[in-house]
């Protein structure tokens, strides 16, 4: 086959079902590397030409994970291609909250249009970036994925952020799907 994302889209078309192809079923052989790149804003880039096909990029984010290795790959149930990602594979857009207190809920829509709920099966982690310091805000998608919060739904989000006493000492954080997630020190 040929580093062609058409060929890959082929592939894949009719597998699973619509939104999340069964990938922890397929496991071929890595085929090398292909030159798709994403880029820490979100687009992703095919011989350094931007992908302009909203579609494709949505359907290649379904046939995505990350391994064990730390790497990228799209993966279909014959070929197994590596990709660069330059921070997260998913940005998430905007913040929905419901709810007040411990009841809360706070639903995020990433950049191909998925709904996550910070819970459980995607917990929110704050993390920095270690070069400058800034916020890294991540929520585990699946497969090894994650979405970063943009600037602005971060700061959506920080209107949400409570106080709590844990062990002893005051943490800030925000409650989703009955779950506290500690975003810093408090006090």
């Amino acid at each position: 086959m040929t580093q062609d994302p058409k060929a890959l889209e082929d592939q894949v078309a009719g597998t699973g079902d619509a939104g999340n192809p069964p990938l922890d079923q397929w496991n071929p052989a890595l085929c090398g590397d292909i030159d798709i790149r994403i880029a820490r804003n979100g687009e992703w880039f095919f011989k350094n030409e931007k992908m302009q096909r909203q579609a494709l990029v949505k359907l290649f984010t379904s046939i995505l994970r990350r391994e064990d290795d730390g790497h990228y790959y799209l993966v279909t149930p014959a070929e197994k291609w590596r990709i660069q990602v330059e921070d997260t594979p998913l940005l998430a857009h905007s913040v929905e909250v419901t709810g007040e207190g411990r009841g809360q809920n706070v639903d995020v829509t990433t950049n191909v249009g998925e709904t996550l709920r910070i819970g459980r099966a995607h917990p929110l982690h704050l993390g920095t970036y270690a070069e400058t310091g800034e916020p890294r805000p991540i929520i585990r998608v699946r497969q090894g994925l994650e979405a970063r919060l943009v600037t602005a739904a971060f700061y959506d989000l920080a209107g949400y952020v409570t106080e709590k006493t844990i062990e002893d000492r005051d943490v800030l954080g925000v409650w989703s799907d009955g779950i506290f997630f500690e975003l810093g020190e408090g006090g």
